[in-house]
């Protein structure tokens, strides 16, 4: 039984006392809190749902709590409920409730912890979003690795999730691109606004390979432009491949002027009211939406500001039939925020169909030293960088395991270190070393098949079995509150209480040793187990080594 199935128990227990006892069955909370007691003597869980009604029914929350905790032991897959304290109720649950859960874990395989919590839900993911100018910076990465995650995990919960690329072609960044490709052409010196780095000479010089009359050309800078970005753009798409993300929509920003999609936007503002002239400039009227300032959307200059694309891309994404629109964006675009929502207010949309998620910096060290920047890049460090450095497992765990809101510091020797100190190789080690026992049981022929789950009364079996049982929570967690790093942290929880059941419980029969029914339960928690922690690595998006 897992903590959301002995919720419903609760729930329905505390809704027959209620009856019985003619109180409001309103006061109910739908989802009774189930927590695991500190001191595993006190029971497998414990709610507080008494101490949480009792004042509100009148009645003394021990009393509260005594009558549930006779319901309770009606239910045959609790062994007990006792009250403690001022109105605690206490639950162990019974050996065959138990047994259940490592079942439905086996059964359901891969499908273990999913849930229909945004069943019907089209979410609109929009990630990295990097400009093509360049090759992908460490902080792009770190969303390359949440983002990807972040989308498994809300389809792990029913939704329906369209992972998109905002590609950034239009405006004065890929002028500055453009007008630095031309001039390492030539080969004349980077400009002072201009992009340097090794790649801008790779592809002004694979450029001039194709093409050796580009120079030539009464239009070469846009020549350079338009080859140079399709380049750059197919080198950011083959490194998110390799580094195992990949997305459904690459939206190209200059489609939106190109069809006169911004045009229309600027239309149905002014249509709406929210759209005035001042000082020669057309602004949105976003305080109206809770925004700290109105903002430029059309420039006294005539030229549309950053936000008019924003603006007609939020008209494109719901009009694409998006019901939750999620931008995943820098440390330096938390004016975003407000903009964003009220730009989607302003064309009539619910604000909050907008949600921005900002994350904090990456910093990457050695022996507690910053790593100095790429050579490549010129002033950043890179997605292949960090690849190169530790690999695409220990980059994409090292980048998810921490909440976005936080800075974090990668050191490049732990995370490359075969060592239980390294949390990508403790974890899955743990995958192998389950892998191997499934190998070694096969040998010995030890089988899972009818084994009597009873006899799984060991406090370490309870340990693992009541860990494995969390997971469906946890992956609702971490979709509800956009947070992967929750799957993370709950594989290395269950990878160190995998690891002390397999320290103090003999799985197999040792050699010249007979095998018995122990043998056969304790290798179908272990095959749970596995099952489990594979799912929570898949979430993640990291790979499941079956030897190490």
């Amino acid at each position: 039984m897992t903590p959301n199935q002995l919720s419903s128990f609760v729930y329905s227990s505390a809704q027959d006392v209620f009856t019985q006892h003619n109180l409001d069955n309103l006061l109910i909370p739908a989802e009774p809190v189930i927590e695991r007691p500190k001191n595993p003597d006190h029971g497998d869980y414990a709610t507080n749902l008494a101490l949480q009604l009792g004042n509100r029914t009148g009645v003394a929350p021990r009393d509260l709590a005594q009558w549930l905790a006779d319901s309770l032991n009606h239910h045959p897959e609790i062994a007990e409920a006792s009250v403690a304290g001022p109105g605690f109720i206490n639950i162990r649950l019974s050996s065959a409730a138990q047994g259940s859960l490592i079942s439905d874990v086996i059964v359901s395989g891969d499908s273990y912890g999913d849930s229909d919590t945004y069943s019907g839900i089209t979410v609109n993911l929009e990630f990295v979003s990097a400009n093509p100018t360049g090759p992908i910076h460490i902080g792009g990465t770190r969303w390359a690795a949440v983002g990807d995650s972040l989308g498994r995990v809300l389809e792990a919960n029913g939704a329906e999730v369209t992972r998109e690329y905002y590609f950034n072609d239009h405006g004065e960044q890929i002028d500055r691109f453009a007008r630095s490709l031309l001039a390492a052409a030539k080969g004349e010196p980077t400009p002072e606004d201009g992009y340097g780095g090794e790649y801008i000479n790779d592809i002004a010089g694979e450029i001039l390979a194709h093409y050796p009359n580009a120079l030539g050309k009464s239009d070469a800078q846009e020549f350079f432009r338009s080859h140079g970005v399709d380049m750059m753009f197919e080198h950011i798409k083959k490194s998110l491949h390799d580094f195992g993300t990949d997305f459904d929509v690459y939206f190209h920003e200059n489609s939106l002027f190109e069809s006169g999609a911004v045009e229309r936007s600027i239309e149905k503002l002014k249509q709406n009211g929210y759209f005035y002239e001042q000082d020669g400039a057309w602004w949105l009227k976003s305080t109206d939406f809770g925004d700290d300032r109105d903002r430029v959307v059309i420039k006294s200059d005539g030229n549309a500001a950053y936000i008019a694309g924003d603006i007609a891309y939020i008209e494109d994404k719901i009009g694409r039939g998006h019901d939750l629109c999620i931008y995943m964006l820098g440390a330096d675009h938390h004016g975003y925020v407000s903009r964003l929502k009220a730009a989607a207010g302003a064309l009539g949309y619910d604000p909050d169909t907008i949600e921005v998620l900002i994350g904090q910096m990456v910093n990457l060290l050695r022996d507690g030293k910053p790593v100095r920047m790429s050579k490549r890049a010129g002033t950043v460090i890179t997605m292949e960088d960090l690849v190169a450095a530790i690999g695409v497992d220990a980059s994409r765990y090292s980048l998810v395991r921490s909440s976005v809101d936080q800075s974090i510091d990668i050191d490049l020797g732990l995370w490359e270190s075969q060592s239980s100190d390294n949390p990508v190789y403790y974890v899955q080690y743990g995958h192998a070393r389950l892998c191997s026992i499934g190998r070694k049981a096969a040998e010995l022929g030890v089988d899972a098949e009818g084994a009597d789950l009873s006899l799984l009364t060991h406090e370490r079996e309870g340990d693992l079995i009541r860990t494995l049982g969390e997971f469906p929570a946890v992956v609702e967690e971490a979709a509800q509150l956009r947070e992967p790093h929750r799957i993370a942290r709950y594989a290395e929880d269950l990878a160190a209480v995998f690891h002390r059941f397999y320290d103090s419980c003999q799985v197999l029969p040792k050699a010249g040793e007979e095998k018995a029914p122990i043998h056969g339960a304790r290798l179908a928690l272990a095959q749970a187990a596995r099952v489990v922690l594979a799912n929570a690595l898949t979430m993640v998006g990291v790979s499941t080594p079956e030897k190490m």
